[in-house]
């Protein structure tokens, strides 16, 4: 059988560093301080990974900022073109629990200058408590807080800490799904959430996340 040789090295530089950038780019979020190499190539490189990813109906948003970087789908009216990340329909828990974060990160940047907000399971068990009405919807949820968070988790907004148990930080991309008018109406949105729910119903109809 004959075998196709890698054509890798072959690669002149400039092709090699677009894929060191673009393959993991296409496998979720660069974070400056995770990987500074790799975010000193995007930047370097920042031109031409917009041009490629926009072939694909992707859009590279960069935040200087917050120190972060990752793809959105670019939605075209009039032009069919497949989508390469797809939509995630989120339930009613998970979709209170990324906006019962999204605050606390609002709550934490207004008063330090730490860029990481840790939390234990505890406190985010916290978090859900003081939000629901005293019923068995509540006790449900925080019962099942393991669960949600392993969600959220998966969702690329909590990473656990390494060498601290059952504690978590929340990730800064949160702000990028979660964004600042969606977090001006939060209490508006909470009690919509709050009034679909019947009192023995642990979820609610799937929702649709703020970032398609």
């Amino acid at each position: 059988m004959t075998t196709l040789a890698a054509p890798a090295a072959g690669l002149p530089d400039d092709a090699l560093d677009l894929s060191r950038v673009v393959i993991p780019l296409l496998r979720g979020v660069i974070y400056q301080s995770d990987n500074p190499a790799m975010w000193s190539l995007l930047r370097r490189h920042q031109a031409r990974v917009k041009d490629h990813m926009a072939v694909m109906g992707l859009a590279l948003v960069i935040d200087e900022a917050e120190g972060y970087a990752h793809l959105r789908q670019l939605d075209y009216d009039d032009v069919d073109i497949p989508r390469l990340i797809p939509r995630h329909r989120l339930s009613f828990r998970v979709s209170l629990l990324l906006a019962l974060l999204r605050k606390r990160l609002a709550e934490f940047d207004a008063s330090s200058s730490d860029p990481r907000l840790i939390l234990t399971r505890d406190q985010i068990a916290e978090l859900l408590r003081v939000h629901l009405p005293q019923s068995t919807n509540e006790i449900r949820l925080t019962t099942d807080v393991d669960t949600l968070v392993a969600k959220v988790e998966a969702l690329g907004f909590l990473r656990k800490v390494t060498g601290q148990e059952r504690t978590y930080e929340v990730r800064r991309i949160l702000k990028a799904y979660v964004d600042a008018q969606w977090l001006a109406e939060f209490d508006a949105r909470l009690r919509e959430y709050l009034a679909t729910l019947e009192p023995e119903a642990t979820t609610s109809d799937d929702v649709e996340p703020a970032h398609g």
